[in-house]
């Protein structure tokens, strides 16, 4: 499997959703818990840059939410260089009497600090050094992941992306067992919050056997990641087999009794398992084609996850508008004509609401039929394969055409410049 992941402690990504949580006006109701885990996490770390990225009065991203206390800053900042200069006395202890493995541990316990106090420029700055001394395939990988996860932290999606891509050049060139399935694990979530679901449907799906990247998130997160993304994404077949019938997902989902949409629900009460029954019904109702249910469990969703995962939330309009769009196009498909009563008795909303949301659909064609308001149906105009083929090569044969031409009239040209 290969050795243990180096510098898989810092920073802490779970400080990172409690960030998330203390920016969400719709979140206050959890914004004591967050602030007392931040405030906590800071003085137990005498994290100062950490409290001014958040307190500063001029540029902290929390003003309003955790105080500055300019004493307080001084004393964290008073900490961190007393133990920065511990490690800078070791290093250079190193580099005078020791040999390059004793240079690599300082370098790496310093590049943790930075991690550790969150200071993102000054950590990513010593990760790169330290990579560049660093000999072996294993902990290079480590490394970079190191700096992936502090890219996370900050929100830096551009400087995830081609750490990714570093550390798959890195896998590739004699990457370990475990190292690979870890930065599988990273991969996904980096597409997820990218918005790429279908390119990070397959990379969650395939972690959840081999997970051990508990530094980026609980196995549950993973596998509502893993979840969300194949049922936002995967054809029919593919989404019974990977997410209704998974092993891996079952075992987290189990049956917890889902609340029925009819019934006379208690929410306080239906929260008790952290949302995941509503979570196991929206995948079981829309393989089952119940859509009363499916749009039932689709808001639950979006309430306990989607507004509440800082991974997920950018995302939630985008998500609950294409999964909607994808349960109606499942419907449409069986059938050729179909009254919007009856469409809508199904999802259980009003004729009304039905027909303004087909229409967010229609014009775009993201959705193939039309509405016969007079009638009061939807009639599906499904294109025809053969006919799309057909214009394929037309369309193909013209363009190939015309680069002949210019072929053609290029080497006459210089033919007769020859002449």
């Amino acid at each position: 499997m290969g050795s243990d992941p180096q510098y898989a402690t810092y920073p802490n990504l779970l400080l990172s959703q409690h960030i998330f949580t203390l920016r969400q006006p719709g979140l206050s109701a959890s914004y004591p818990a967050a602030k007392k885990v931040l405030t906590t996490s800071i003085k137990e770390h005498s994290q100062a840059p950490l409290y001014r990225y958040l307190a500063n009065p001029v540029d902290g991203i929390l003003i309003n939410e955790i105080p500055w206390d300019e004493t307080y800053y001084n004393e964290l900042k008073k900490k961190n260089d007393e133990e920065l200069s511990g490690y800078d006395q070791e290093l250079t202890e190193a580099e005078e009497k020791a040999g390059e493995s004793e240079i690599v541990a300082a370098m790496g316990k310093k590049a943790e600090f930075w991690a550790r106090v969150g200071d993102k420029e000054k950590s990513l700055t010593a990760y790169e050094e330290l990579l560049i001394k660093t000999a072996s395939t294993g902990a290079k990988i480590d490394i970079v992941l190191a700096m992936i996860r502090m890219q996370m932290f900050f929100g830096d999606k551009y400087g995830v992306a081609e750490n990714i891509e570093r550390a798959q050049r890195l896998v590739e060139s004699g990457g370990d067992w475990d190292r690979r399935n870890r930065l599988k694990s990273y991969n996904g979530l980096h597409l997820l919050s990218t918005r790429h679901f279908a390119e990070a449907a397959p990379l969650l799906l395939e972690s959840l056997s081999t997970f051990t990247s508990y530094e980026v998130c609980a196995y549950t997160s993973l596998v509502l990641y893993a979840v969300l993304a194949g049922t936002m994404s995967l054809d029919r077949v593919d989404f019974k087999k990977k997410v209704v019938d998974s092993a891996e997902v079952l075992a987290v989902l189990g049956s917890k009794g889902a609340p029925n949409p009819d019934d006379d629900v208690d929410m306080v009460d239906a929260t008790n398992t952290d949302g995941y029954e509503f979570l196991e019904m929206l995948i079981n109702s829309f393989y089952t084609c119940d859509y009363k249910s499916f749009f039932y469990s689709l808001a639950e969703v979006e309430d306990k996850f989607l507004k509440r995962d800082r991974i997920l939330a950018e995302h939630k309009p985008w998500f609950v508008r294409e999964m909607r769009r994808r349960a109606y196009g499942q419907l449409l498909e069986s059938y050729r004509v179909v009254s919007l009563q009856n469409m809508a008795e199904q999802f259980g909303v009003s004729v009304e609401w039905l027909d303004r949301d087909l229409s967010k659909f229609i014009p775009s064609k993201k959705l193939n039929c039309t509405i016969d308001r007079v009638n009061g149906t939807i009639e599906t105009n499904r294109p025809d394969d053969k006919n799309r083929q057909y214009n394929d090569v037309v369309k193909q044969g013209d363009q190939l055409l015309t680069k002949l031409q210019k072929f053609g009239q290029a080497v006459r040209l210089r033919g007769s410049e020859r002449a």
